[in-house]
């Protein structure tokens, strides 16, 4: 492999959509209408939070920084997305793959991160109900953020540095719609077992560890709600939490099985289906999942509307 002297690839060509013949038209309309939600969705979350000061708490820090995550995150690959879905020429060049990779990763390693910080914050809550306010402080919850982002970045630049310094001669074929770590790797002509290995050490690290983590917490937390005495109180613990486990399951659930299962990276067409899953349809479930059961949200919705809608 290393002696392959193919022609120097200047870009690539996806192919993620090329079997869909006529159904292109009706999936751009599709994803063009949740990508409008999502965004819609999830900048009301983060103008809800700035601007009402009922929504000041940790919890709700952390959740304006999720929100902005999955804005960014879903407008990595939904805008090309479409484009390509419009076009019929679906190449990219290196500089604009190279890039596309490089954010895919900073914040979907972000938002696992921040995903954990929400399940510390509510063990915190519901388990350390008195050290809480020592715990949560605001140094610690933005340091928390901090280091959500930094990993994000620090890991997607060496990746994707690593990847893009690798030798790309002959294939140019990317049978996905995006430039994905693992189709991209295996079209370099040398370096690619290290690679590999580093992205099953990075997938392990971003994906088992933070969920073993959430999993502790709500081990501990779980533990605490069946101590409360009363069914109500319970409830009322419970509520309080299962938003936030709605959208682990949903977020690691997918990531797990696209990137952890032993056909991970054949890019079929069961890969490109859970690609569109975990990022254009889970990012827009986070606004629904956090409103829809929320009083406290519902309730600042009603404020807003009323101050700057309704107001005399």
């Amino acid at each position: 492999m290393g002696g392959y002297n193919g022609t120097v690839v200047t870009e690539f060509v996806l192919l993620g959509f090329s079997g869909f013949g006529s159904l292109r038209a009706h999936l751009f309309w599709g994803v063009l209408c949740i990508y409008l939600v999502t965004l819609l969705g999830n900048s009301l979350i983060i103008l809800l939070t700035l601007l009402d000061s009922a929504l000041r708490s940790p919890m709700y820090f952390f959740l304006r920084h999720f929100s902005l995550v999955e804005i960014l995150y879903t407008t990595t690959t939904v805008p090309r997305m479409l484009a390509d879905l419009q076009s019929s020429c679906t190449s990219i060049p290196l500089a604009s793959c190279f890039t596309q990779l490089y954010f895919f990763a900073l914040f979907g390693i972000a938002e696992c991160c921040l995903l954990t910080a929400m399940a510390y914050d509510r063990y915190a809550a519901i388990c350390r109900p008195l050290h809480y306010a020592t715990l949560m402080n605001q140094r610690m919850c933005a340091g928390m953020v901090a280091a959500s982002y930094l990993a994000g970045i620090i890991t997607g630049t060496t990746h994707s540095i690593f990847i893009f310094t690798l030798p790309f001669r002959g294939a140019n074929t990317i049978h996905h719609f995006l430039c994905d770590i693992l189709p991209v790797l295996r079209l370099a002509s040398a370096g690619t077992f290290w690679g590999e290995v580093g992205n099953l050490l990075i997938t392990t690290a971003f994906i088992f560890t933070p969920f073993s983590l959430i999993v502790i917490s709500y081990v501990r937390i779980l533990v605490t709600i069946l101590g409360v005495a009363t069914s109500q109180g319970r409830q009322k613990v419970f509520s309080t939490c299962s938003s936030h486990l709605f959208v682990v399951i949903l977020f690691f659930g997918t990531g797990t099985v696209a990137y952890m299962r032993p056909q991970a990276g054949s890019f079929g067409d069961t890969d490109q289906i859970l690609t569109i899953f975990y990022t254009v349809v889970t990012p827009m479930c986070n606004p629904f999942v956090y409103t829809l059961r929320n009083k406290e949200v519902t309730g600042a919705i009603r404020r807003l509307m009323k101050r700057y809608l309704w107001s005399p």
